[in-house]
């Protein structure tokens, strides 16, 4: 039964001297305390009146608060933060638009498997149902933490302040457990303000040994794939966030198998890897659609087998399961079966299953394969030809891929490209070459507008030794510009690289292949393509910016300012061009042109 005391409860000026009553403190200071033990280093948020208690702890405390200008730019950052560092994102926000503001952000996460800890203030417990200043009540009393039900893993809310760490350890557990992902802990403001005994937070996380492939699982997945004519390895972000590259180059090498990506999953093998088809789907490449396409055996690790990167599951392009047979080896059984009939299905950790298969590949007899390699290289040699003369146009406004090859010219092999949607993303995860494992960041699952220009923030904060440039659109961009202001109070050198073509060029080249116009995509004034001037935004806020005039100035440029220290904006006028589509997508055949 919810408390209905009208009138809160009052510290005495001793107490609140004190910092609590005899034996007890103040829970913020409690929790803040119990961050530091749980090795958080820095928390990304936004205030308000909910949260000022827990601002207060934080600011004497060792932990980092990054204060943004908007609940989604945090978000985006803790998420960034999460995906460099591999360890979990930590978010404070206010309650109601605060809480709301943040939902695609940590929405974003939920679908990419990151680990989040989203800490949100609440109306005072004691007004429940009174519908106090900003409380959502339409279907039950504060219920506001309902509306995150959909991606977070748990939603809890602290109804009284002795359940604050028992809670907080579930959370930080579950973030991490099984297939990583958001939590909430919704907070009642006097909960922060209340008094806690000064030893109520002996309880961490327990270390947790991951789940493992059995024995008996791996011989039979290794004598089917040793067996198979032409298998592939398939895999996906799982791989890369267990950090298992270097167990899956072991497997591919001894079996002589050709591995093919997600999005999620580039950079899972050097780009320059003889066994390396590419990404898959819609955006993927010919080569790597093919295999997959006739392959007699696939063995998925780490993904889901999604839509956009199977091609909507149409047995033309990308996957024919079956007759193709698939063992899929997944942390999170829902996964398993889901989108394709399955022959074996494996719950376990990607690194310790790859590991696995690994040791018990090494030596084992295989069909000889003596033109695979070869014929990879063709295949994507033929592929990558096709675009050789963009990528050395001087033609202004850029090429896309002029942009792309002179990003990855200019940048040291372990910087980290930050990508939004569009361009950025299809192009990156297609065309751009990614050497070092764990470095190409990107919004996959929800592919959220406006990722980019945020998660650099975190990217950065997590490797401040190492670049990290945010590839990004014009349109992404302009949502949320405040990130340079963040940038320059945090000391945060990110840089923006923002392809510019006045619109959102990926939604206007479909409506227009399918309608013969870009109405409502494209910005425009007075019947003219309309552009911000975001180098001179970015110099207003006190930070670098730089107009890009001619194709040739664009490789010195970025040269210049990763070594700057100084948070820069670099302006590329870019033609609007649609990125090349070798596999299928099923919403090109739902379109009808009407009257």
């Amino acid at each position: 039964m919810q408390q209905t005391s009208t009138s809160s409860p009052v510290l005495s000026s001793s107490e609140s001297r004190n910092g609590g009553a005899p034996g007890k403190r103040i829970a913020a200071y409690l929790l803040a305390e119990y961050l530091e033990r749980l090795g958080v280093e820095v928390v990304f948020g936004l205030c308000g009146h909910t949260v000022i208690a827990m601002l207060d702890a934080l600011g004497k405390s060792r932990i980092r608060f990054i204060s943004t200008r908007h609940e989604q730019v945090a978000a985006h950052a803790a998420e960034g933060y999460a995906r460099a560092s591999g360890k979990t994102g930590v978010l404070l926000t206010h309650l109601g638009p605060g809480l709301t503001n943040a939902t695609t952000g940590v929405a974003n996460a939920a679908l990419d498997s990151i680990p989040l800890v989203v800490f949100a203030g609440d109306v005072p417990s004691y007004y429940y149902g009174r519908h106090p200043h900003q409380e959502v009540n339409l279907h039950m009393d504060a219920d506001q933490y309902e509306i995150y039900r959909p991606f977070c893993k748990r939603v809890y809310r602290v109804d009284r302040v002795e359940d604050l760490p028992r809670i907080t350890e579930r959370a930080f557990h579950l973030a991490r457990a099984g297939r990583p992902g958001p939590v909430l802990v919704d907070v009642p403001m006097d909960i922060f303000s209340s008094d806690l005994a000064a030893d109520a937070f002996r309880s961490v996380p327990a270390p947790m040994a991951r789940p493992n492939i059995d024995a008996a699982a791996v011989d039979q997945i290794i004598d089917k794939l040793a067996a198979a004519e032409n298998p592939v390895i398939y895999v996906g972000g799982g791989v890369l966030s267990a950090r298992a590259s270097a167990a899956l180059a072991s497997l591919a090498e001894s079996l002589e198998i050709p591995v093919a990506h997600t999005l999620m999953g580039k950079g899972c093998l050097r780009e320059d890897h003889p066994l390396l088809l590419g990404m898959t789907g819609f955006w993927g490449t010919p080569i790597a659609n093919e295999k997959c396409r006739t392959a007699d055996l696939i063995l998925a690790i780490g993904t889901r087998l999604a839509e956009a990167n199977s091609s909507s599951w149409d047995p033309r392009y990308t996957f024919s399961i079956p007759p193709t047979r698939l063992i899929h080896v997944d942390i999170d059984p829902a996964e398993i079966g889901r989108n394709y009939p399955t022959e074996l299905g494996v719950v376990a950790d990607a690194k310790l299953a790859l590991e696995a298969l690994a040791a018990a590949a090494s030596g084992k007899t295989h069909p000889s394969r003596p033109g695979l390699r070869e014929e990879i290289r063709r295949g994507r040699e033929a592929f990558s030809s096709n675009w050789t003369q963009q990528r050395e146009s001087d033609q202004f406004p850029l090429r896309p891929e002029r942009i792309l090859s002179e990003l990855r010219k200019a940048l040291p092999e372990d910087a980290f490209v930050v990508t939004d949607v569009g361009w950025n993303k299809n192009g990156v995860g297609q065309q751009f070459p990614i050497t070092v494992p764990g470095t190409f960041i990107t919004p996959s699952g929800l592919a959220t507008m406006g990722f980019g220009p945020s998660a650099v923030l975190g990217v950065k904060v997590a490797e401040p030794n190492r670049a990290a440039v945010a590839l990004i659109g014009d349109g992404a961009f302009s949502s949320n510009m405040s990130v340079i202001a963040t940038a320059m109070e945090a000391d945060i050198p990110a840089v923006w690289i923002v392809m510019d073509n006045s619109g959102f060029g990926t939604i206007a080249g479909l409506e227009a292949m399918h309608y013969g116009w870009d109405f409502g995509c494209m910005f425009s004034c007075n019947g003219k393509p309309y552009s911000l001037d975001y180098a001179a935004v970015a110099r207003a806020c006190g930070a670098q910016g730089i107009a890009i005039q001619s194709a040739g100035e664009l490789g010195p440029a970025i040269r210049q300012v990763l070594g700057s220290g100084v948070p820069t904006v670099i302006q590329v006028p870019m033609e609007n061009a649609p990125t090349p589509t070798p596999g299928y997508w099923n919403i090109n055949d739902i379109y009808r042109k009407g009257e």
